[in-house]
C-alpha cells in the first residue's frame, strides 16, 4: 500500500509548463490612419516559447496544438503546431511565425492611444506516458496579452 502511495506521488501526471520567452512583429502596416476612415493594420507575427516536461519518466508527446491571436475578442491569426515529443524533465524551445491578414482597427480601441492590445493563446494537448504503461491526457496552455506600437509596429510589452 505505501508502494502505491509513493509511485502515485512520484509519477502523478502533470501538465508541460510553457513559458513565453518573446513576441515579434518582423513586418508591420497600418492605413487609412484619417480621423473618419477605420485604421487597418497587417503584419507578421511570431512568438518564442519554452516547453518544459515537468513529469518523472513519463514522455509527453503532443497533438492537436495550436497558437490563436486575437483582437477585440475576434480571431485574426491562427497556426496549428506541429506534433512533437518532449522526453521527461527535458525543455523545447519552438517558434512560430505568421502572417495576419489585414483587419480593421476598432474605432474606439484606436482612439483611446497608440497601442493596440492583443491576446495570444497558445494550447498544447497530448498525452503523458507513464513508464510505458500509464497513459494520461494533458494539456497545457499559455495566454499573453501582446502591446503593440501603432507608429511602428514595436513591440512594446507582453505579459503572460
Amino acid at each position: 500500500m505505501v508502494i502505491l502511495i509513493v509511485f502515485f506521488t512520484l509519477f502523478k501526471p502533470k501538465d508541460p509548463k510553457i513559458s513565453v520567452n518573446a513576441v515579434r512583429l518582423p513586418t508591420f502596416s497600418i492605413s487609412n490612419t484619417t480621423a473618419n476612415a477605420a485604421a487597418v493594420v497587417s503584419f507578421t507575427f511570431s512568438l518564442y516559447a519554452a516547453v518544459t516536461n515537468p513529469n518523472r519518466a513519463a514522455v509527453f508527446n503532443h497533438y492537436d496544438s495550436s497558437l490563436q491571436l486575437l483582437y477585440s475578442g475576434n480571431q485574426v491569426g491562427f497556426m496549428f503546431v506541429p506534433a512533437g515529443r518532449i522526453a521527461s524533465g527535458r525543455t523545447v524551445y519552438m517558434s512560430a511565425t505568421f502572417s495576419v491578414v489585414s483587419f480593421p482597427v476598432n474605432a474606439n480601441a484606436f482612439g483611446v492611444g497608440p497601442v493596440l492590445e492583443m491576446e495570444a493563446r497558445l494550447r498544447l494537448t497530448g498525452r503523458v506516458k507513464i513508464l510505458h504503461f500509464f497513459n494520461h491526457h494533458v494539456d497545457g496552455r499559455a495566454v499573453c496579452r501582446v502591446g503593440v506600437s501603432v507608429t511602428d509596429g514595436s513591440v512594446i510589452g507582453f505579459r503572460c
